[in-house]
């Protein structure tokens, strides 16, 4: 509503230019923390500039209350590489074969084997796939929690083995691979770190996602066509393909997770 003069009110009788401030001072409004209570003088107030987020890099390691699940796991595979680099080597070597998700092994005792081959680092705690435990594991647990992680690892790491050993004993049986093929040496973590790796890509931006699984499924595409070791390289791959199917189910088990933490 525009507001006028009354009829009686002339110019003369009008307040000055001067005071128009004052008589405005005394309309109701909204203080800003700089403002001061002289009449007339008023600083803008800045306007807030939101805080850049502090980076924390160790974060992107595991710890025993953040993520239990990779720190625990983390530890015993320090032990068992110490074990495998200055123990006998007979020894290791009995203690590896025993472990073995071999064919023979699998037909025999598969809940043994399937976990004690995953008690041992192939290459030792310097290895790629030992860092990128270490790594992709903690980033994992940190974003669906200490179970979830587990199963994902065990997911990968059980239907890989079994994706490329069954069909070794098929072969055998058909009479198209040696009967030597039923005692082959395999073990490691490689595999539940491949599906960790996958699943974990469902979680992050577009541009680290594509980066992440172009590089890492280069890398494999690289180790299946040097054709040393076929069956693992295959394996990889599987693995990697478990993680990515697991996207919905990690995405949900996300929003949960970021849902409980804002409640």
């Amino acid at each position: 509503m525009e507001r006028t003069a009354p009829p009686h009110e002339t110019a003369s009788t009008a307040p000055p230019v001067a005071d128009v401030p004052t008589l405005l001072d005394g309309m109701p409004r909204q203080r800003g923390p700089y403002d001061t209570a002289d009449a007339g003088v008023r600083e803008p107030v800045p306007v807030a500039v939101p805080r850049l987020r502090a980076l924390r890099p160790w974060r992107l390691l595991p710890t025993p209350t953040g993520t239990p699940f990779t720190f625990a796991y983390a530890t015993l595979l320090c032990l068992t590489s110490l074990i495998a680099a200055h123990a006998d080597p007979a020894l290791v070597h009995a203690l590896l074969q025993g472990s073995s998700t071999d064919v023979a092994h699998l037909v025999r005792s598969p809940e043994l084997v399937l976990i004690g081959s995953a008690l041992w680092v192939a290459g030792g705690v310097t290895s790629p796939f030992a860092i990128a435990f270490a790594l992709v594991l903690t980033a994992l647990e940190r974003r669906i929690g200490s179970l979830r992680t587990a199963g994902v690892f065990l997911l990968g790491h059980v239907l890989a083995t079994l994706a490329t050993e069954v069909p070794v004993g098929l072969a055998v049986l058909a009479g198209h691979l040696p009967g030597s093929s039923l005692h082959r040496l395999d073990y490691g973590v490689s595999f539940g770190v491949a599906a960790g790796i996958g699943a974990l890509a469902g979680l992050l931006p577009l541009w680290l996602r594509l980066p992440l699984l172009t590089a890492f499924g280069w890398m494999l595409l690289q180790d299946l066509l040097a054709f040393t070791d076929p069956m693992t390289n295959w394996g990889h791959l599987i693995a990697l393909a478990i993680g990515i199917a697991t996207w919905p189910v990690v995405r949900r088990w996300y929003v949960r997770r970021l849902g409980l933490a804002g409640g």
